[in-house]
């Protein structure tokens, strides 16, 4: 029979896991984005019925990627931090942070082509 200690702990070392698989997948990630190449932006799909570069999409890119890089990086360090109500907060805030960007790909996904264009 498990005591609480261990469970604690269990869910500590599954929490840290957690914390690891995603501070790797948001560094790959970041770095990836950062190091994009200008020609293989041009193989984006577009609204231009041309491929056509876009330098603001570009940086745009490559600042999501810096985010993506810090947020890897905290997430590597919180893993020893013993706080529980820190380590609590932290995870909440991806939850949300996390949930918000799936609403927002919907969100975009689902009204896209939807709409005439502005002119």
């Amino acid at each position: 029979m498990p005591t609480e200690a261990s469970s604690s702990t269990l869910k500590r070392k599954q929490l840290d896991q957690l914390f690891l698989l995603d501070a790797t997948v948001s560094i790959v990630t970041g770095l990836l984005l950062t190091i994009t190449p200008h020609r293989l932006l041009f193989l984006l799909p577009s609204a231009a019925p041309v491929l056509s570069y876009n330098h603001n999409v570009h940086e745009a890119l490559r600042l999501y990627g810096c985010l993506r890089i810090a947020v890897g990086w905290i997430l590597y360090k919180i893993r020893a931090v013993d706080d529980g109500y820190f380590r609590r907060g932290v995870t909440e805030a991806l939850c949300v942070c996390y949930a918000l960007q799936s609403l927002v790909v919907l969100r975009a996904q689902l009204t896209s082509g939807s709409r005439a264009s502005p002119t």
